[in-house]
């Protein structure tokens, strides 16, 4: 239980105030007393907004429940259907054409294409490796997974066929980016260089080279002394390329942050980046290793940035937090404490009050997730505005990133950028939240179809091409990022190199990956597609109406599946609920890699939890299986998480009075009662059960 110490009329949990007090706030010129008033001023006028807003949630939900009660089944009538949606406020009218008007965007967000890493805040290890992943070693990338059509590196010290499969591959990658104006990059011995495309400069530094593709960089180390560099006969120790041009920082989905230790240990974190001075301490091979920030790239008279540009994503409009209580004992939304406090935070990167500088544009960069609509979008910015005024900050220097990953956003996406037009610095596709809303809003309308057949159903592909369409006819291009989602999949580089090339064909120029490694290897796809000259083919295209988009993924009325089909159906969701639940209520983790039914690992985070839990509920719900059939595969798949966690010792099974298991149950009966088919109120309330008993 928090201690409290009471600043403006609010209880402000005291390890929270003593943080924002001694840490956030010297150096910014904001008075402890200014800012605690200007938070109750804040609470006080948004609060009665955030809340009417979700009442509009429920709302529109209750009727819509209705509509798919009275017309159960796929969507029969199509105009009648959206003639509905218009008729209670659900789809709005599109706006006039417009642009986009943010200004003072960095580079990176704006004019170039890469990868982009998304990362618990929580973590100090891998925030800072995640920052640091600006640059990746291709032949490091290369030798430890599975991309290369070779045998694996055999244990015991360097292996040297290994070694020459993957130089073979990056010289063959360097003929495909940057070719020489003769012959290929395999015969040429460190002499004389002269590429095909005489207008890319050739930068050096003694002897390493500096050349830029598609707006990126690709350092090749010559190294004659290095144990690979000796060996070639050009001298090439290593190829470096640019990689994760963006990280976001997440406070989010990614963590379990139900209380004011946990709020405080990630602005902790982010603040530690803002200023440069973050470290991380770890055990490798019996020393202590320490970890800090990357310093910026000398070239000549060239400095490039050496880490990624950071954003950090907020919580969205649903959630409260203990570490604020309202003078009526309420909770305050915790969306509205981020916007504050993280903005606080990154002033001392405006300030230049750090080691280094994140935003050389002098912008602070947010991710709003789970918003519904252009209201709640419109709420957003009005929310920033209010955060700009109480810390002298000018407008719009706080800029937004909007994920398009709930269905009122999807249907309404040019009102909802229309809404932020002037801060708007990103939007992107996340399929499986999408797909949990997606089953929630239309829960009453009949069974769904499987998970596995989500992915090729009509909407999911109108959705990613509108997210693209609409994101361009608004502006973005040279703006903005226009991103797409995650490679869930940490281990199968092989199957991401062959898949996610489809990304920047599709016209996104950033997308998520999973590891600096993965963001190395994606990088490439960024030299093979020229993202901007797609976008320029694609401007004049059409965007894909919305009768696709709004196309309910309901199985066909009276549609059966076998016995097998449903108990695969059921132990492939209550493994993974399981697997990822257990780790979060236990220990506090929000992400990592949880291995799957089949022992795949897989990144997974609360979106993952989204769908499985909404997709048995709704099973449940419409009779395809009955809560005998859900209790045995939780049963069962209780076993197996039990077995696939045996080598953690602070491991706890999933049996007799298990917390996470009662929390896993909950999430799947209680799971048509959940706002918009979210997982964090159930998830925060067995969390902090759990951390009372501890």
């Amino acid at each position: 239980m928090s201690d409290y110490v009471n600043r403006a009329g609010l209880q402000i949990a005291s390890a929270l105030a003593d943080f924002i007090e001694t840490k956030a706030l010297p150096g910014t010129g904001v008075e402890a007393e200014a800012l605690w008033q200007g938070l109750a001023d804040i609470l006080a006028r948004y609060v009665p907004i955030n809340r009417a807003l979700l009442a509009k949630r429920d709302d529109l939900q209750a009727k819509i429940d209705a509509w798919h009660k009275a017309n159960p089944g796929p969507i029969a009538d199509m105009a009648a259907y959206q003639a509905f949606l218009r008729d209670i406020g659900y789809l709005v009218a599109e706006p006039a054409p417009f642009t986009i008007g943010t200004q003072n965007v960095d580079a990176e967000i704006a004019t170039m294409a890469g990868p982009q890493l998304v990362v618990p805040s929580l973590n100090d290890r891998f925030v800072l490796n995640a920052a640091n992943a600006r640059w990746g070693s291709l032949y490091d990338a290369l030798y430890g997974t599975d991309v290369l059509d070779a045998p694996a590196a055999r244990p015991g010290g360097y292996d040297t066929a290994r070694g020459e499969a993957v130089i073979a591959y990056a010289r063959n990658f360097l003929d495909s980016a940057v070719p020489l104006a003769s012959g290929s990059w395999t015969d040429w011995d460190g002499g004389d260089l002269t590429l095909a495309d005489t207008s890319v400069p050739i930068i050096r530094r003694g002897n390493d080279i500096l050349l830029r593709h598609n707006g990126l960089g690709v350092e090749i180390v010559i190294d004659r002394e290095h144990p690979v560099g000796k060996t070639d006969k050009a001298g090439i120790a290593d190829v470096i390329l640019e990689a994760a041009l963006t990280t976001i920082i997440d406070l989010e989905d990614s963590v379990a942050a139900v209380d004011a230790d946990d709020k405080v240990a990630a602005y902790t974190n982010w603040l530690g980046l803002m200023r440069g001075d973050l470290t991380a301490s770890f055990e490798k091979g019996g020393t202590t290793m320490i970890r800090a920030l990357e310093d910026d790239r000398e070239w000549d008279e060239e400095l490039l940035h050496g880490r990624s540009v950071m954003f950090v994503r907020n919580v969205g409009h649903l959630m409260t937090n203990p570490a604020v209580r309202l003078p009526d004992g309420s909770e305050a939304p915790e969306g509205i404490l981020d916007a504050l406090f993280t903005s606080l935070c990154a002033m001392h990167d405006l300030l230049g009050l750090g080691k280094y500088k994140n935003s050389r544009a002098g912008s602070i960069y947010i991710v709003k997730p789970k918003q519904h609509g252009p209201e709640e979008c419109g709420f957003t910015n009005d929310l920033f505005d209010a955060v700009e005024d109480l810390l002298g900050l000018a407008r719009h220097t706080i800029k937004v990133g909007v994920m398009d990953e709930e269905r009122r956003t999807s249907a309404n996406l040019a009102a909802c950028i229309y809404a932020v037009k002037d801060r708007i610095v990103f939007i992107n596709t996340g399929f499986l939240d999408r797909t949990g809303d997606e089953m929630h809003t239309a829960m009453q309308a009949g069974p769904m179809i499987r998970k596995a057949d989500m992915k090729s159903s009509s909407w999911i592909t109108a959705y990613e091409a509108r997210n693209v369409q609409i994101g361009l006819a608004c502006g973005l291009s040279g703006k903005a990022q226009i991103g797409k989602g995650m490679w869930a999949a940490p281990d199968m580089m092989k199957d991401m190199m062959a898949q996610k090339i489809g990304h920047p064909k599709s016209g996104a120029n950033t997308a998520w990956v999973p590891s600096p490694t993965a963001a190395t290897l994606h990088a490439m796809h960024y030299h093979m597609v020229d993202v901007f000259e797609v976008q320029k083919e694609l401007a004049s295209k059409q965007t894909p109406a919305l009768d696709a988009l709004l196309t309910i993924p309901a199985a066909p009325r009276g549609h059966n599946w076998s016995a097998e089909e449903v108990a695969q159906e059921l132990e492939n969701n209550a493994q993974g609920i399981l697997g990822y639940v257990v780790r979060w209520i236990d220990q506090g983790i929000g992400c990592s890699k949880v291995p799957d039914i089949h022992d795949i690992g897989l990144m997974e985070d609360r979106a993952t939890l989204r769908i499985s839990s909404q997709h048995i509920a709704n099973w449940l719900l419409h009779g395809v299986c009955t809560s005998g059939q859900v209790d045995a595969a939780f049963e069962k798949m209780a076993a197996k998480v039990d077995a696939q966690n045996a080598g953690d010792p602070l491991y706890e099974k999933l049996e007799g009075n298990s917390i996470a298991l009662k929390a896993a149950r909950a999430l799947v009966y209680d799971g048509v009662a959940q706002p918009s088919g979210y997982t964090e109120p159930l998830l925060h309330k067995f969390r902090l059960e759990k951390k009372a008993i501890a």
